[in-house]
């Protein structure tokens, strides 16, 4: 039973999806909404107005630098962090002693960011539909892994370009730490047999996963195509 089913598994199509760098600000997103729903119930209480804006601009810088910046090395993510730590330490030093640096302190109290329940709302809205736009669009363009051919369906009247999959060769790579911690993403090369060209997938999600599923998938109809030839008897071999 588990040897069935294994090669049933073996045998699913394996969708990958190429996803625009949009779909990183999730974390935005989240924060968007969570700002708003503690601001509608604070009121009117403007420190708790400015803590939480203050908040949800860090969040949002962070994931702007994530989509602006690659960080290749797990090196470049600590630098990053490092800094990050460094910047937000410095910005309470100043808040809790005022009597450090009286010029940034006084910078540090005119900057006072605010913005109601709604502000955050229709933020989180805009990103909303953005996602739903890029959940539709992806239905017209992804790549379709099959046993013995690989599939490219594009278009809004369903085009599909056919190419030979048991020979097809596959490449990953990591190129941001970042982008791979937050969506287990990362880019998918596929080299297909009898094809000079080689296409790139740019963000695509559990990366990891796809790359195991791809290869277990054309593992077994290798092994499967040599199990199942036809051998002929010869006089040495038993009756």
């Amino acid at each position: 039973m588990s040897t069935d089913s294994s090669r049933e598994d073996n045998n699913k199509p394996i969708y990958l999806v190429s996803y625009p760098k949009v779909v990183m600000l999730y974390p935005t997103f989240i924060a968007a909404v969570v700002a708003g729903i503690v601001t509608a119930f604070a009121g009117q209480k403007e420190a708790i107005s400015i803590n939480v804006c203050l908040v949800f601009l860090a969040v949002f810088s962070i994931n702007l630098v994530v989509l602006a910046f690659d960080f290749p090395r797990t090196t470049s993510l600590t630098v990053f962090f490092l800094i990050t730590a460094v910047v937000f330490g410095l910005l309470l030093l100043f808040r809790n002693y005022p009597d450090v640096l009286p010029v940034i302190t006084n910078i540090l109290k005119r900057l006072e960011p605010s913005a109601n329940a709604t502000f955050y709302f229709c933020f989180a809205s805009l990103l909303a539909l953005i996602y739903v736009a890029v959940l539709i669009n992806i239905r017209f363009d992804y790549w379709e892994v099959r046993p013995n051919e690989l599939l490219h369906h594009h278009g809004f009247l369903s085009n599909l370009e056919r190419f030979s999959a048991p020979n097809l060769r596959i490449t990953k790579e990591i190129d941001d730490v970042f982008e791979y911690m937050l969506l287990r993403s990362g880019r998918l090369i596929l080299h297909p047999s009898n094809e000079p060209r080689a296409f790139v997938l740019d963000n695509v999600l559990f990366i990891d996963l796809k790359e195991t599923r791809i290869t277990r998938m054309l593992g077994a109809l290798q092994v499967q195509v040599r199990d199942d030839r036809p051998r002929l008897n010869t006089p040495d071999d038993p009756a």
